[in-house]
């Protein structure tokens, strides 16, 4: 960088020599050869110090409103105080315009850096307050009961087996949180590898189906499959797939109303696509809230979530393999109208069967 500064110091100081000095010293040759020799270095002397005077005094003028901008810049930085320099213009293009040209970028990046570094602090601080509390609650619920049995409420049978049952109920609560966070913590690593196959699509959600009825009809939720091409093929790994869906209408029954319904149906995108759907006639999403319903812990209703058993961490694994499987996930909400989760997939092949 000094040698850079140097070297525009040096240009621009010869550029003033060609029109100054060389004229001078061709004049001074001139005048002095009809003098003495002590009264011509004498002259040529003092001339030189006036020259050389001048020379600076012009350069400096040039350069340091050049050097005051860097060291603001450079100042600003170490100080991690970040100006858009809109009033820096750069008007010539030499080494020195280059270096302010440089340090405007180099502190515009390093503000970027810095802010990328301070959303990822402030998401460690949430994510550990988060999952503190999450793992507080179950835990504490657990120490309750079993200090409530060990001092005497063991010996009584109206209460002991409920209380055993919420304890159960709470360390249950704890192993789903445990297997969620390992789910999301290998996908995120990407130590979760995908086993990618081909499967058929319809045979993956009639399954899924099948698996959570009963939840549905504890509920009182209507679980309706659209009909759709049973030849239709995706490769994808298939208890990825499977988990998605299974979280979706999950969510969907979770969330819904009394006597509601729960939709499952593809859709043909025409653009080498498939779309899976999942839609509900449940509390729906706040506008606000969509974007934030896929992150760790995130609830709609909190206080229905820690009723139902919910840990906060299943729409954010559905975001992670979605992703991996390099498809896209979107939402469609309004409160106490429903839901619209639908998310992308790739057929391979149509299998006449």
């Amino acid at each position: 960088m000094r040698k850079n500064l140097f070297s525009a110091i040096s240009l621009r100081t010869a550029s003033i020599s060609s029109l100054v000095i060389a004229p001078t010293i061709s004049i001074l040759m001139w005048y002095i050869s009809g003098l003495g020799s002590f009264e011509a270095l004498l002259l040529f002397v003092l001339l030189f110090a006036i020259v050389f005077t001048i020379t600076y005094s012009v350069s400096a003028y040039l350069h340091n409103s050049r050097l005051n901008k860097m060291t603001r810049i450079i100042k600003n930085v170490s100080n991690k105080q970040f100006e858009d320099y809109d009033d820096i213009v750069v008007e010539n293009n030499d080494e020195l315009d280059e270096l302010i040209r440089q340090s405007i970028r180099a502190s515009k990046m390093v503000e970027k850096e810095l802010i990328r570094l301070n959303k990822i602090e402030n998401y460690r601080k949430e994510f550990i307050g988060d999952i503190s509390h999450e793992l507080k609650t179950p835990i504490f619920a657990i120490q309750g009961f079993i200090e409530t049995l060990l001092n005497g409420a063991v010996h009584d049978d109206e209460v002991n087996e409920v209380f055993l049952h919420k304890a159960m109920k709470n360390v249950n609560r704890l192993t789903y949180l445990t297997k969620d966070l390992m789910e999301i913590s290998r996908l995120e690593t990407g130590e979760l590898k995908s086993n990618m196959q081909e499967m058929f699509l319809r045979d993956v959600v009639l399954d899924v189906v099948e698996n959570l009825q009963y939840k549905a009809e504890e509920e009182n939720i209507e679980l309706v499959v659209h009909d759709f091409d049973k030849n239709i093929q995706i490769r994808a790994d298939r208890n990825q797939i499977k988990q998605v869906l299974i979280n979706l209408v999950e969510n969907a029954i979770k969330y819904n109303k009394d006597n509601g319904k729960v939709e499952i149906g593809m859709k043909d995108l025409g653009n080498g696509k498939v779309e899976m759907f999942v839609k509900d006639t449940g509390i729906g999403i706040d506008t606000n809230d969509i974007e934030r319903v896929t992150e760790r812990f995130f609830r709609v209703d909190k206080s229905r979530s820690r009723e139902r058993g919910g840990t906060g961490l299943g729409l954010s694994i559905v975001k992670h393999i979605i992703e991996a499987h390099g498809e896209k996930l979107t939402i469609e909400s309004k409160p106490d109208e429903g839901s619209v989760f639908r998310f992308t997939l790739t057929p391979v092949s149509h299998v006449s069967v």
